[in-house]
């Protein structure tokens, strides 16, 4: 195996590991002020939606970035609306979003299966892409892969250093106790759905706008389960989200090279490998000592918050 396709592999898992990071470190905050979404897959593939088309008819990435943030916050609003306002089942609205979202990706996708875009080119570093070896695997790549690193190192900022974050956890921990003590509990809770449909829709964009320049409506492939899956691999800490999604990354990277090197496994086998190790890897830590997830869980997770004060009342 030669320098330049270990050089290739690299930055394949990077890239790969993208959408994953910004669906599961939205996903991440969501879940710490309480709220369990399960509908990253259905914000992700209308963010990538979004975003295409609107890339496809102004040819402006900026603007195709914000619409498929918009999209997917718009989702979201939607999810925190029936959840906090009307009080619905979390886990009921997140699933019936999610074939909402596909559904409306599938329909309103149809005109553009046929055309083509030109995908937001990687940025060139004076200097520093031109390093021997490490220049292509550090500084080689579109602006939205670095802002991916950034966020998460935005969001344990947030957290764990700020008065809101502290004011969020506590939230998700005991939302009854936050709320006795004059917080808004409803307010702090949709402004954190209302990220995490904004992050998911930046993940869909990625894959539209840097990964693939042909629409398709099973785009997602999945991937906003496999987000949901590395918040609690991450034990909801938002760094060990980096770590799990180079992992699974690095599996679909991998799993792509190996049929390119003829290896004698069935391609159905092979493409299955990233979503069965997500189940491996969430029984696993099904199995293990409880207590160590329990630490870190929100306890408050998915319960529905009842008040009697109104949404933005302090």
């Amino acid at each position: 195996m030669n320098e330049g396709l270990i050089i290739a592999i690299i930055i394949g898992i990077s890239v790969a590991s993208v959408p994953l990071i910004f669906a599961a470190i939205g996903e991440l905050v969501v879940e710490r002020s309480g709220v369990l979404n399960l509908g990253v897959e259905g914000m992700m593939i209308v963010g990538a939606l979004a975003g295409f088309i609107v890339e496809f008819h102004t040819g402006n990435s900026f603007l195709a970035v914000l619409a498929a943030m918009l999209a997917g916050m718009a989702i979201a609003f939607t999810f925190a609306f029936l959840t906090q306002i009307l009080l619905t089942n979390h886990v009921a609205t997140g699933l019936a979003l999610t074939l909402f979202g596909l559904g409306i990706a599938a329909f309103a996708g149809r005109t553009y299966t046929e055309v083509r875009i030109e995908l937001i080119p990687a940025t060139h570093i004076p200097l520093l892409s031109d390093l021997p070896i490490f220049g292509p695997i550090l500084f080689s790549y579109n602006p939205l892969v670095y802002i991916a690193f950034f966020m998460v190192f935005l969001v344990w900022w947030f957290l764990f250093r700020t008065k809101q974050g502290l004011i969020l956890r506590a939230i998700g921990d005991n939302h009854d106790a936050a709320h006795a003590i004059g917080h808004n509990v409803i307010r702090y809770r949709i402004l954190a759905i209302l990220f995490g449909g904004a992050m998911a829709g930046i993940g869909g964009a990625f894959l539209s706008l840097v990964q693939v320049p042909i629409w398709g409506e099973d785009m997602t492939a999945g991937r906003g389960w496999i987000a949901l899956g590395l918040v609690v691999f991450s034990s909801w800490q938002p760094f060990k989200v980096i770590l799990g999604a180079l992992i699974f990354g690095g599996i679909t990277i991998l799993q792509l090279h190996a049929q390119g090197f003829d290896i004698r496994i069935s391609a159905q086998y092979l493409s299955m490998l990233p979503y069965l190790t997500t189940i491996i890897v969430l029984v696993s830590l099904r199995l293990r000592d409880k207590s160590k997830t329990n630490r870190t869980m929100p306890n408050c997770l998915g319960r529905i918050f009842h008040s009697t004060t109104y949404l933005w009342n302090h």
